[in-house]
């Protein structure tokens, strides 16, 4: 049994949000400045150079890249040998939020009565218990430009795998220029309702470039890129060859009589990271 206290993933998840506001993750910094190098449209080439450059000044400066700051996510894998200690941990993730957002835009408030929360609480938390003896944490900060622009269909199972690629591309025709493209793309195949939406999520944090470790999978990512870049909207919709950097799907199991799909858009800045917390202290990804 390893104890971890959760003031130490709190510690981990402020000095995460404190980098990730400022720097795009890099397999997205690199995509975003091979995407400009490729680009043949004079317009889009140089709106990409601008995104580049914003990239690389908002680190040098340590200056938001965005002022879509964003509400954020946590996923929280623990590990069924870990006991926690030390505060409630929904409290001390909040609190870790509330003290990485006193210089930043606070952008969450109540839904009904539009009231500013003013610290940029509550977060996302997910929570799954794993195998093993550590705490794994993974981090986003996630703009509403993009995430307005994504879709959640229930499909039965005979529309098929057709119809689900036909509308994951036509959520993506169908935003534009609205979630500021090159997007990235993360899709949840199977589950339920929520289960669905989750996976499309999470899969948001796969490094861009990296492949799915299902083969069948995988060559559906890559068959809807394909399809999702010949749209030509392009960066900021000024069209040309690159209006997705990448396409990453989660699935699961679901029932006989369903075929959720989700569509999670996510905008050119993709900001989130990733550490472990264990014995030997915390390691970032």
């Amino acid at each position: 049994m390893t104890e971890i206290d959760v003031n130490l993933i709190a510690e981990g998840i402020k000095n995460a949000i404190d980098k990730i506001s400022c720097e795009v993750e890099p397999s997205c910094a690199a995509a975003l400045c091979a995407a400009r190098d490729a680009e043949k449209n004079p317009t889009t080439r140089f709106a990409l150079d601008v995104m580049c450059k914003n990239v690389e000044y908002a680190c040098e400066q340590h200056l938001p890249v965005c002022q879509d700051t964003g509400m954020v996510v946590v996923f929280l894998k623990i590990g069924q040998d870990v006991k926690l200690t030390g505060d409630f941990l929904d409290d001390a993730v909040n609190g870790a939020v509330r003290e990485a957002f006193a210089p930043l835009r606070k952008s969450v408030l109540d839904p009904v009565s539009r009231v500013n929360t003013k610290d940029n609480t509550p977060a996302v938390i997910h929570t799954s218990i794993v195998k093993g003896d550590a705490v794994q944490a993974e981090i986003m900060l996630k703009g509403f430009g993009s995430e307005n622009m994504s879709q959640l269909y229930m499909l039965n199972p005979a529309q098929g795998l057709e119809t689900a690629k036909e509308l994951i591309v036509q959520t993506v025709a169908s935003a534009a220029s609205n979630p500021c493209p090159p997007v990235i793309i993360g899709v949840g195949l199977g589950g339920t309702f929520e289960k669905c939406a989750e996976m499309s999520k999470h899969a948001l944090f796969r490094r861009i470039g990296s492949a799915n470790p299902d083969p069948v999978l995988d060559a559906l990512e890559k068959e809807l890129l394909g399809k999702i870049n010949a749209l030509g909207i392009g960066a900021q919709g000024f069209g040309g060859a690159t209006t997705a950097l990448g396409v990453f799907i989660e699935s699961y199991p679901t029932h006989i009589s369903s075929l959720p799909v989700a569509v999670n858009v996510l905008c050119h800045c993709s900001r989130a990271a990733k550490f472990t917390i264990s014995e030997g202290g915390v390691s970032y990804e």
